[in-house]
């Protein structure tokens, strides 16, 4: 009898195995992805990464967020707010905004959520004592000029820079809590990205008793959020897991009761899991399988397109010529510039999309990427380099360019360095020390890089550094060149640009500190624009941030596009940025997994899903 039952029960058991195309059933209630290795920080004022925003965006809510409406199409719509209203310009030019918040906001331990937790938020999002990556983004509110503004202690520091200090420690921004439920906000000048500032995570509100901890954002135990979920668990370097919260305002709408964000930065593994259903999303796959996959799960393979672009960068700081060379200063730092521009010519970008990274890239001419629209409706990346018409961009990426790409950057290459006529190749270039973090795709990149500089005498050595170590080397500048990508955070390209001012914590590339903070070599005229302001042979800080700011409080469409313009011309024209090409995002999803959806910035949103174990085939 136990004998015959057993029998019976195992022939159940693989009709239903069959039955689901060889897939084991899912429980339904728990839904297992991964998107990275160990996020190096989830206070949403100090993450800089785009799975940890992933993460961020799920465990709390802002004034907006990115939903779907009914046709699918992804649109910035009201969160915390009753509505996203529209502004008052004052007669100063100054726009005001003023926001009501919904009834019954609750933080994820049940306290209230006011007004004034906002205004907390966001003048310790944009305090030079916090020291936040994306602190800039707040400098289109009024206020942020002055509570920024810094002067020398009189101290200086471990490597003898002088330490600053703000200039009016108790300067604000300009907003205000009138009551618990209203929140006033004056910019400095219309700004018609302003609705997706405030669906990003630097604008999200955490509270203050909470972040008084600066230990909060790294245990479940202190981590009190107000989204759609709460973090109830936390093994480093394995999984975080969520679940739905039940204070969040919206809870009934939201599908996924857990979320469990296992932390892998190996896509073998990666695959491995997602192969025997153990997690159902995956942010990467490995490069020698894709063409596989792609055939293999053509409904679970996906790759959409994503405003980012993949690019080398070159610390400003760090010494290009050779032993030998005379050259000092200005002189000197005009011919790393030629010299960083001469590497990057000898790269061919179709090579690496198409038999390295093997995603769909586009090869890329430009830092920003394709995608971004200018003033006229038109792509920003093809009127990029007002200096040559005869390509789009900085740099000649078709297909038959790279024999006189290659042809130009050893004519640069021959001015500065020894050439043996021989062995063709250069024999004093110093050596090169490129750092990139653990990833498939990043490894086949530098390697081929490697190998190209290594055809004509160039040497560089790599390492491998864990996710959180690598963006911390980077952040320091504590390199000479590094694997770099950029995405978007919002549809403008000023997202690419203001990044680069002299004091962004994304400034990894270093300009405007270091010995590149007195180095006086650029020219900046923009009275052609309007605006009066000329001058030659300045610093980085009296030209670029400069531009940058007069970007933001421009108000004509077509005289601040061309002033970005103008930023990217200066930006490239240093040779510290290869752009390499053009994002993809690639990621693999069990068709069972219903209701998943993702923005263009990268962003991945899971509340609204559900598991379907009868959709399979």
């Amino acid at each position: 009898m136990k004998k015959t039952l057993a029998l019976l029960l195992a022939a159940v058991m693989l009709f239903a195995f069959a039955a689901c195309g060889g897939q084991k059933d899912l429980a339904t209630d728990v839904l297992p992805v991964c998107l990275a290795s160990e996020p190096n920080n989830i206070d949403p004022a100090l993450n800089s990464s785009v799975d940890g925003a992933t993460m961020v965006s799920h465990l709390f809510a802002g004034l907006a967020k990115w939903a779907k409406d009914e046709t699918g199409k992804l649109v910035i719509v009201p969160e915390c707010v009753e509505e996203l209203t529209e502004g008052v310009l004052n007669d100063n030019g100054t726009i005001t905004y003023t926001y009501t918040l919904k009834e019954g906001l609750k933080w994820s331990d049940g306290e209230p959520l006011t007004a004034g937790d906002f205004v907390f938020s966001w003048n310790r999002a944009a305090s030079p004592a916090l020291g936040a990556d994306y602190g800039y983004m707040f400098e289109v509110v009024e206020g942020y000029a002055e509570m920024n503004e810094l002067k020398e202690s009189g101290e200086t520091d471990e490597e003898g820079e002088p330490i600053m200090v703000p200039v009016n420690p108790d300067a604000k921004l300009s907003v205000e809590a009138t009551d618990d439920k209203t929140i006033v906000v004056t910019l400095a000048n219309p700004v018609n990205y302003w609705n997706e500032l405030l669906a990003f995570p630097t604008y999200y509100p955490v509270r203050e008793d909470v972040v008084a901890n600066d230990k909060w954002a790294t245990d479940p135990a202190t981590y009190v959020s107000n989204g759609a979920y709460k973090m109830t668990g936390w093994e480093h370097n394995s999984v975080i897991t969520i679940e739905k919260n039940e204070n969040y305002y919206d809870a009934e709408a939201v599908t996924m009761p857990t979320i469990k964000f296992y932390l892998s930065d190996n896509a073998n593994n990666m695959l491995t899991n997602f192969k025997n259903s153990d997690w159902l999303l995956i942010d990467d796959v490995p490069t020698n399988e894709m063409t596989a996959l792609k055939a293999d799960y053509p409904d679970e393979y996906f790759v959409e397109g994503q405003l980012g672009t993949y690019y080398v960068s070159w610390n400003v700081n760090q010494e290009l010529l050779p032993s030998s060379s005379e050259l000092k200063g200005v002189e000197a730092e005009e011919a790393r510039q030629e010299i960083r521009k001469a590497f990057s010519l000898l790269l061919d970008r179709n090579y690496i999309v198409e038999q390295v990274s093997k995603a769909g890239e586009v090869p890329a001419s430009s830092f920003v990427s394709m995608g971004l629209t200018d003033a006229d409706g038109s792509q920003f990346y093809e009127a990029a380099n007002s200096k040559d018409d005869a390509f789009n961009g900085y740099y000649n990426v078709a297909a038959d360019a790279i024999e006189g790409n290659y042809a130009a950057a050893m004519e640069i290459l021959k001015k500065y360095y020894t050439f043996d006529e021989a062995s063709q190749k250069f024999t004093d270039i110093p050596t090169l020390y490129y750092i990139y973090n653990t990833a498939e795709n990043h490894k086949a990149i530098a390697e081929y890089i490697q190998n190209a500089f290594a055809s004509v005498g160039i040497n560089m050595e790599l390492t491998n550094q864990e996710w959180n170590t690598f963006l911390d080397t980077r952040k320091n500048g504590d390199y000479s060149v590094a694997r770099n990508g950029w995405v978007a955070d919002y549809n403008d390209p000023i997202c690419y640009l203001d990044m680069w001012i002299s004091a962004s914590g994304n400034n990894d590339i270093q300009f405007g500190k270091g010995a590149h903070k007195n180095l006086k070599m650029y020219d900046l005229d923009l009275t052609p624009y309007g605006i009066d302001y000329k001058v030659g042979d300045r610093t980085w800080a009296e030209t670029y941030d400069v531009l940058i700011t007069e970007i933001k409080a421009c108000t004509d469409t077509e005289t601040r596009y061309a002033l970005m313009h103008l930023a990217e011309d200066m930006l490239m024209e240093t040779g510290c940025i290869t752009p390499i090409y053009y994002y993809t995002d690639t990621y693999m999803l069990d068709e069972r997994v219903e209701g998943f959806y993702s923005n263009p910035l990268g962003y991945k949103y899971f509340m609204y899903t559900t598991i379907n174990n009868g959709s399979a085939e």
